[in-house]
């Protein structure tokens, strides 16, 4: 374990560079790269980026350094900043790369789920020397789910950042933005979750005012590949549906004044912008880990 003290940490400009910078999901990525740009770094990273990092990358630092390949950016880098996202192992493979040369590294969680799975991979458990979260609640979560590990809470600066950026709620009317999110889990039901979450929503939305007539706008995950709820809009072609197209969270959530979805960060976006944040994790999921006060649970509304 590297002596590098979290608790000292208050910008990124304070590790040593450069930095190999590491993130394959959106999630983390988005924190990361806001934390990024407010300390004026980028020219000085190393970036190694796959799947919605790479996009969100290269539109956040248009002039930054170009994109590397993993052992190319981890030999010249001094430090390591990952990700801990679940749709690849890229960022597995960094910190242990970074453990086998000796190199510190921290890693950003930038959800409130599944701390300790983050770190294991096909069995093999690598922890980074210290974690970098985003608010209070991160914070207890990490020390409870990783103990003895050092953890430092940054300002969460893409949350204000799509806060700042969305809209006023609508004085009247406003649609329905219903953010999709894989659940890597069928439930014990034979369908995916997600799915699931969808048709428990449809068959209660009654109970939240909304009228047949109201716009339900479905955005997918950066992870989705494309189409995969098209059959899924097709059978439901008595509703007003359509896919959201927004360039941003923030545009997307603009005309809403409902926001539904099962634990997706932007559910806590709505919230903090003065939507209706509901989960639709039906009542035979899990528990919705999100421990956010204001959050309301279709689940628990009359039948």
């Amino acid at each position: 374990m590297h002596a590098f003290a979290t608790s000292d940490l208050n910008t990124l400009s304070e590790l040593p560079a450069p930095l190999a910078v590491v993130c394959h999901d959106a999630g983390a990525a988005n924190i990361l790269f806001a934390w990024i740009a407010a300390a004026g770094i980028s020219d000085t990273c190393l970036p190694v980026m796959l799947g919605p990092a790479a996009r969100l990358w290269a539109e956040r630092f248009p002039n930054g350094p170009d994109v590397m390949q993993l052992e190319a950016a981890m030999a010249e880098a001094s430090f390591l900043l990952s990700g801990t996202g679940w749709a690849s192992d890229l960022e597995h493979q960094a910190r242990s790369l970074a453990r086998r040369t000796g190199m510190a590294s921290a890693a950003v969680i930038d959800h409130w789920v599944n701390y300790a799975e983050r770190f294991s991979f096909e069995g093999e458990t690598v922890l980074p020397d210290q974690i970098l979260v985003a608010d209070e609640y991160a914070l207890a979560e990490a020390r409870r789910a990783v103990p003895g590990l050092p953890v430092r809470v940054l300002p969460n600066l893409y949350l204000a950042e799509q806060i700042a950026g969305i809209a006023p709620l609508p004085e009247q009317g406003g649609d329905v933005l219903y953010l999709l999110e894989p659940a890597r889990n069928d439930w014990g039901r034979g369908q995916p979750g997600e799915f699931q979450a969808l048709d428990f929503f449809f068959s209660r939305y009654n109970k939240l005012g909304i009228s047949p007539e109201t716009r339900i706008r479905l955005r997918p995950h950066p992870s989705d590949p494309p189409g995969k709820y098209d059959d899924w809009i097709a059978r439901h072609s008595d509703l007003r549906l359509s896919l959201d197209t927004s360039q941003s969270l923030s545009a997307a959530i603009g005309p809403a004044r409902w926001v539904l979805g099962c634990e997706s960060f932007a559910l806590v976006i709505a919230l903090e912008a003065s939507r209706s944040a509901i989960c639709t994790l039906p009542p035979w999921a899990p528990h919705c880990r999100l421990p956010h006060s204001g959050l309301i649970h279709l689940k628990e509304l009359d039948a």
